[in-house]
């Protein structure tokens, strides 16, 4: 049994398995023994039990999520899934490590999650960039469907799945799940209001699962090996492993799968070997760049959800980004600050409005033009865009570093304000 149920298969000096390869590796045993031996409501039952969530950032428990589809004589005949691959998050890069590196894992995990929801069509909506992960998606797609394991009656079974690749025409909202829903109707990437929720109401008015890459990549373990299995794997109080990305000025930026509950300080010191040499951490997002900032005393914190959560930020994608004391923080947050701005699908007042206002405030505190209720301003906005105010998470998530470096480097701000030019520029 493998520790590293997510990159066994993976390395990255060579080209992914192939389907004979993959099959080797115990690849597609899984689904075919789900098919021989277990219903869809058996397989269900097992997701729950596993304790997985969701690895897009929500962290929602998937078993919970899928049991909220309708089932029974008179429920929808047409379901679907839906991948979300569109992997724009600032500082995330973990789904294109899976899809480059083993991509019939994705397609193995997405047969699992369509039978359990009794889905015969299934999408990948992948971020448009992502060439060389949609050719290799395409090869295994086409190779799974010559070897009878996708199309009409997979191996006798009476399922049958078909799996679309649809590459987005390249924005951020689109990963947020309602708005994703839209732009693979063809229609204008904004959020629905909720409810109706997808897994009742979703694309072309159907019940539909959106699942992020990686979780979807958990499901062949846990069905091969079991559920303690599943649990073991995790240090902490969540199960499995994530994989965890950092970046900034560290020695060794990368991608490692680590147990759920290892201390933050093992995936930077000795994942990414500590920090560049004349460079010393002042702060971290921990879970790409719509986290709050956590301060190096948090290093001893796990990689866990609750724990990540009661620390005052989110595991979210566990992608964590690196600031460095020669870095100015006011630049760092204003640069995401303008990405956010930018993405915004303008869909609601608060967004559309107030993100363009907080990036023109970031760009005049870079100027040397700032103003002492500049800072006032965007203390108001925390509220104003925060939690509940707008149609989807794309604001709060803005918010989130906004109010924890307003709250950790104020003396950054003010420094700007002050001397009348970013103080790191001298």
């Amino acid at each position: 049994m493998s520790e590293r149920p997510l990159t066994r298969n993976i390395d990255m000096s060579r080209e992914p398995y192939d389907l004979l390869q993959y099959r080797q590796a115990q690849g597609y045993e899984a689904v075919l023994r789900m098919l021989r031996e277990h219903s869809p409501a058996d397989v269900l039952e097992m997701v729950k039990n596993s304790g997985l969530k969701g690895r897009g950032g929500a962290g929602f428990p998937t078993g919970l999520k899928w049991s909220f589809v309708p089932t029974g004589e008179h429920a929808p005949k047409t379901k679907y899934l839906v991948v979300n691959a569109d992997e724009m998050e600032p500082g995330t890069f973990k789904d294109r490590l899976l899809m480059e590196g083993d991509p019939h894992l994705l397609i193995e995990g997405m047969i699992i999650a369509a039978y359990t929801i009794q889905a015969s069509t299934a999408f990948i909506f992948l971020r448009g960039e992502y060439l060389r992960a949609e050719k290799l998606l395409r090869q295994a797609i086409a190779e799974a469907g010559a070897a009878g394991l996708l199309g009409p009656n997979i191996q006798g079974s009476g399922f049958g799945l078909d799996i679309i690749v649809h590459t987005s025409a390249g924005r951020y909202i689109c990963g947020e799940e309602t708005a994703l829903l839209n732009a693979l109707e063809g229609k204008r990437a904004n959020p629905r209001a909720k409810p109706p929720f997808p897994q009742v109401s979703g694309l072309w008015g159907k019940p539909t699962i959106v699942n992020n890459v990686e979780t979807i990549c958990n499901l062949p373990g846990i069905l091969r090996y079991g559920i303690d299995w599943y649990k073991s794997l995790g240090k902490g109080s969540d199960a499995g492993t994530k994989l965890c990305g950092v970046s900034g000025r560290v020695k060794n930026p990368g991608c490692w799968e680590l147990p759920l509950g290892t201390p933050i300080r093992e995936l930077l010191e000795e994942r990414a070997g500590g920090m560049s040499e004349g460079y010393t951490l002042r702060a971290f997002l921990p879970g790409g760049g719509s986290t709050d900032f956590l301060l190096p005393e948090h290093l001893d914190l796990t990689l866990d959800y609750d724990v990540i959560g009661k620390a005052g930020s989110r595991l979210a994608t566990g992608t964590m980004i690196v600031l460095d004391d020669r870095t100015c923080p006011v630049g760092m947050v204003g640069n995401l600050m303008r990405f956010f701005s930018h993405e915004s699908c303008g869909w609601c007042t608060p967004c559309r409005d107030g993100l363009p206002w907080v990036d023109a405030i970031f760009q005049r505190l870079e100027r040397g033009e700032g103003r002492q209720e500049d800072l006032s301003i965007l203390e108001e906005h925390l509220n104003y865009l925060g939690p509940g105010r707008t149609f989807c998470a794309l604001a709060p998530g803005a918010m989130a570093p906004l109010g924890s470096a307003l709250r950790h480097f104020r003396e950054d701000f003010e420094a700007h304000i002050g001397s009348g030019a970013c103080p790191w520029q001298r």
